[in-house]
């Protein structure tokens, strides 16, 4: 074991986070986003809000990787959705969101796979073969998450309610990059 494995440094600024990041490879993603601690001044620069839907603001969009803040009133939440092939973390900046899992069976029916609760602080993992997900901001209040994507996603198949189908989606920002 090398002395990097044996210690592990907090990043207390967001821009600590993108410099990790910058410096660092796919691989060591998990890790840097799993030692960030950010409160909610870090990011609130970035900020901007609808009550229609989520906002996604822009914080860096480069090739090796994607920092996006969404905004959420209470009660907005995600379309089921995949991530175009990219590995996702989701890192709760402030209130509380619940995340569904499904999985599509042979017959293009989408199955319940678990949910989890995520707070303050904490993280979630998605890529597309653990299956499609939606998150559900439940705080009673405004809530921010900070999403991390190893290389951009410009196109993610999003479930149509209607027509209980998947359908390609081009993805944008709420705010100028």
């Amino acid at each position: 074991m090398n002395s990097n494995e044996n210690t592990t440094t907090t990043l207390q600024t967001l821009n600590d986070l993108i410099t990790a990041l910058s410096e660092g490879e796919r691989t060591t993603f998990n890790h840097i986003i799993h030692t960030t601690k950010l409160q909610k001044t870090d990011v609130e620069n970035y900020a901007s809000w609808s009550e229609e839907c989520y906002t996604r603001n822009c914080i860096v969009d480069t090739d090796k990787f994607q920092l996006i803040l969404l905004c959420w009133c209470e009660g907005h939440r995600t379309a089921i959705h995949d991530h175009g092939g990219e590995e996702c973390w989701v890192k709760i900046i402030e209130g509380e969101f619940k995340e569904t899992i499904y999985k599509q069976d042979k017959n293009g029916h989408l199955n319940l796979v678990k949910t989890a609760i995520s707070k303050a602080n904490e993280i979630s993992y998605m890529k597309d073969f653990m299956g499609f997900h939606r998150l559900e901001n439940i705080a009673n209040k405004r809530s921010m998450s900070l999403h991390l994507y190893a290389k951009p996603i410009r196109i993610c198949n999003m479930f149509d309610e209607k027509s209980k189908t998947f359908v390609s989606k081009n993805l944008c920002y709420n705010t100028p990059t």
